[in-house]
């Protein structure tokens, strides 16, 4: 008997009722891993059941206006999340009939579709026997067996991948995935284990040890960079302002922004007149510059403080060549925008 043979049993009586099982629809399944990617199931949840109401199979995603799936998933954050949905919906679409491949091999070459939800695909819609490997798994297999190899290394990754394959169920593949995970979610917790109520504690070598808060064991992450942004808020007569969409550029593509400039460290208003960017962002220098909200917004590797400042003179307004559209206030949150400058617009705009 393997160390993971109770857990079908386990989890057949215990999992939590969610929409994206118990079912073998590639596109619910697919929909929701896209989503949980980087995103808590109590977060993800609220905007799964958002998509499949406007979106409730791939050919109406497929044909779906970008800004209108972009505004949808405005604050689950990784934006290039959906905008790799959005491609790969199109091209199944175009070039498969509307089909998902069945196979893991097939499934990892689409857009957005990394070992993981590859994996999951193939296992939970098409019973294909491969181990899925996802932040959970990694934490139950290192706690079993006291793996010290780091799991955000390439050796450790390796290791993880070949050791959940060698232990998975194949008569229950689907099964099997899903129970390893669960059983990560609501036990073996990163830092509440709940270990008395583990099905698999007598074969914990971490829970034997009492060193269950020892592992999994990560490599140090560097530490996140300071990046200080100041955003002009052009306002007319009439409240209309400027919004541009950003295009291949970074975190936020396709996503759309007020005018920018980023400065080395925190500015005053003085110091942002006088500064060659703004300068060559604007058409004329305004009057003044007047602080109307400051945020800072923590992501995973930059930590961002931004400044949103009134922009007053007359017919000041954005360089010709920037890309930057007047927008009616009554038409602003229509736009998908980051979370950073929702909040923003939240404030002056509710």
């Amino acid at each position: 008997m393997t160390p993971l043979q109770p857990l079908i049993k386990w989890y057949l009586t215990n999992k939590r009722e969610l929409p994206w099982r118990d079912t073998n629809n590639p596109y619910y399944i697919w929909l929701s891993e896209i989503i949980l990617q980087q995103t808590r199931v109590e977060q993800g949840l609220p905007y799964y059941n958002k998509f499949i109401a406007n979106y409730p199979t791939l050919q109406k995603l497929a044909h779906a206006n970008d800004n209108e799936v972009m505004k949808l998933w405005q604050g689950l954050g990784y934006y290039n999340r959906a905008a790799n949905m959005l491609k790969t919906a199109r091209i199944l679409a175009s070039d498969y009939n509307g089909e998902f491949p069945k196979t893991y091999h097939e499934l990892i070459e689409l857009k957005g579709i990394g070992p993981y939800t590859a994996a999951a695909i193939s296992s939970f819609a098409f019973n294909e026997a491969h181990a899925v490997v996802d932040g959970n798994v990694y934490r139950v297999l290192a706690r079993l067996f006291a793996i010290d190899e780091p799991i955000n290394g390439a050796k450790g990754k390796k290791i993880f991948a070949e050791l959940a394959q060698e232990l998975l169920n194949t008569d229950a593949p689907a099964t099997h995935n899903q129970a390893i995970m669960e059983l990560g979610a609501v036990v073996c917790k990163p830092k509440q284990a709940l270990c008395e109520q583990c099905v698999l504690r007598l074969q914990c070598e971490a829970y034997k040890q009492n060193k269950v808060y020892n592992f999994p064991v990560k490599e140090k992450k560097r530490k996140p960079i300071a990046r200080y942004l100041n955003y002009f808020y052009i306002e007319d007569s009439k409240g209309n302002t400027y919004l541009r969409q950003r295009n291949n550029d970074g975190i936020w593509n396709n996503l759309f922004e007020f005018p920018l400039v980023e400065s080395d460290t925190e500015v005053s208003a003085l110091d942002l007149l006088e500064n060659p960017k703004t300068k060559e962002l604007l058409n004329k220098l305004p009057d003044e510059l007047i602080p109307m909200f400051s945020t800072k917004h923590q992501l995973t590797h930059q930590t961002l403080f931004a400044v949103f400042w009134r922009v007053s003179g007359k017919q000041i307004k954005p360089a010709a060549d920037k890309g930057y559209v007047q927008v009616s206030p009554n038409d602003i949150h229509t736009f998908a925008v980051p979370r950073l400058l929702e909040r923003f617009l939240n404030t002056i705009l509710p």
